[in-house]
Order: structure tokens, then sequence, then C-alpha cells
């Protein structure tokens, strides 16, 4: 896949089979899309190109920072590397490109710079200012424009529209099952590894503390997790507290740490992923460390049975 930033570094190709969108999280419903592009562009023998936005518009348009969002731009590109992509175009949003008629849209970027021949879009997909252009405005004057259109049905799931949404709705509510099932995959986050105040060693629990690097990046509800931790391409299992350390900490601030089972090696600076799998139990103030370490060897007994499939 190469990845364009801006679509002035595209070469207009002779059949770009195209979709656009914000794809935040790539959740189940954007996968079902990119599949379709994928098999219409090798059906045609043309090329699949993937229009993405950044910044997320709501926070051009609306300067909405209480949205988070489920991928970073990194975390983004990296899940559509997973996918049989030609082309991810990264057009980035701001003011004067939030004014472009749908009209202008189509000519300036779908004709113009992509070299559009057929595009496929989900459903209720809106595009131009205030969101005027849309599916039927498209395979109305699909002649006059010289590309063919096709709109993905909506997708459900357990009769339930999938939606960037409701995906963030349910990490916030601890619900992690919903959420990867929505998703199609683990929900991820991805930080580097700070130094923090090392207590957790002298407990038998050492942490790798974790800094993300992104203030919109959705962080699921507080408390401790079932998760797999992958490190230079490994996968460990582990587990992780999202919170505030009650009992051992008045600062207020609110720290990610892992606890990565049979691990020893020095990861400090380095950037690791965390899979969320499970969520094991809310995070709690305790009488004492001792009371706190008898609750970390529980966590521990919960995250392997998890593991297990106990």
């Amino acid at each position: 896949m190469e990845v364009h930033y801006g679509v002035e570094t595209f070469k207009n190709k002779a059949k770009s089979i195209v979709t656009s969108g914000t794809f935040d999280g790539l959740h189940f419903g954007h996968q079902k899309i990119l599949t379709r592009l994928i098999e219409l562009a090798k059906a045609e023998q043309g090329e699949s190109v993937v229009l993405t936005f950044w910044p997320h518009p709501r926070l051009v348009l609306k300067n909405d920072h209480t949205i988070k969002l489920l991928s970073t731009l990194d975390e983004k590109i990296n899940l559509f590397h997973q996918f049989d992509i030609d082309h991810l175009i990264i057009i980035p949003f701001d003011k004067s490109f939030s004014k472009l008629s749908s009209l202008e849209f189509i000519q300036n970027i779908l004709i113009d710079a992509v070299g559009t021949k057929k595009l496929v879009i989900g459903y209720d997909h809106r595009f131009g200012k205030n969101r005027e252009g849309g599916f039927e405005y498209l395979q109305a004057n699909a002649d006059k424009f010289g590309f063919e259109v096709e709109e993905i049905s909506k997708q459900e799931i357990d009769e339930i529209a999938v939606s960037s949404t409701k995906i963030r709705n349910a990490l916030n509510d601890g619900e992690i099952d919903t959420a990867n099932h929505y998703l199609g995959r683990k929900y991820e986050l991805t930080g580097k590894v700070v130094h923090g105040k090392k207590l957790g060693r002298t407990i038998g629990f050492p942490t790798a503390n974790i800094e993300v690097p992104s203030e919109n990046k959705l962080i699921p509800k507080d408390g401790i997790y079932a998760v797999d931790v992958v490190v230079n391409d490994i996968v460990y299992q582990g587990m992780l507290n999202i919170g505030f350390n009650p009992t051992v900490d008045e600062s207020g601030k609110k720290f990610i740490e892992a606890n990565i089972f049979d691990f020893d090696k020095d990861i400090y600076g380095m950037d690791i992923a965390i899979l969320f799998c499970k969520y094991l139990r809310e995070e709690v103030k305790f009488d004492g460390i001792d009371a706190l370490i008898e609750q970390l060897k529980k966590d521990r007994k919960d995250a392997l049975a998890y593991f297990s499939g106990l």
C-alpha cells in the first residue's frame, strides 16, 4: 500500500476504484466497504484508492475536543496496511477544505485528482460543505460525472447498526466484548513506555507506564483489564490498570500501566501496543499495600483464567 499525504502527491490513475470517509476505528462496517472496494478493483483490473481525512472533521468544524477517537493517524495507517489496498490518500482537513461544495469535491478531488471510475460508499455517507452530497445525488448524476457509484447497505451485527459512536460508548462503559465485536478485532491503544515511580517492581508487579501521544485518543473506562501487549511485534499476555492508583498516589494524575506477564526486558522509550481483551474490575482504594498486593494476585489469576479459556 502506498501512502500519499495530500492528493497532490497522487498520480491520477487510469482506473481508480475509490472510497472515502473518516474511517475512525476501521470497524466491521468499514471493513465491509474495503472488502467490496478490493473486489471491484481486482474484477475491473483497476487500483483501489482510499481517501481519508485528518484531523477528524469534528475537531476542525466544531472545535470539538470532547470527541475521543478510536484511532490515531498512525494507528489508522497501520490498520489500512492489513488490507490489500493499493493507495491510501490522507487529505488534510482544514477550514478551507471544509468549504468545498459537493460538486467541487467531486470535480476537484474525485475526478481531476484521483481519476475515479467507480466510487464505493457506505450507508448514509455524506460529503461536501454542510454534508450536502450523498448517494442519491451521485447516482442521479453518474453519467455527467463519468463514474459509477455503489452504496454498501447498512451493516448490522445482532440487529444493531455498527457505528464508531456505539463503539466509543461501549469502551467508555468498559464493555470490551461489545466494542471488539463491532470492531472485528481487539481495541488497540499505542504509546511510549515512560518512567514512573517504579513502585510496582517493589511489590512484585512491575509495570510499563504508557504515555499516549494524542489527547484525542479514546482511553477506555478506568479499571483493570486483561490485555495483550505487543512489544517488537511479539505478543505477551498481561493486565492493565487505567486510573489514579488511589491506594499509593494522591497526585490526581491518571496512569495507564501494564503488568506484562513473564517479561523482564528494558523497554523504556519504546512504543508498545495494548490490545484490550477483557474488563476485570473497577479501580478501588485499598486499606494498604498488603491488601493491594493480594488483589493484584487475584487480578493476575483472573486474567490468566481468561487467557486459558476458563
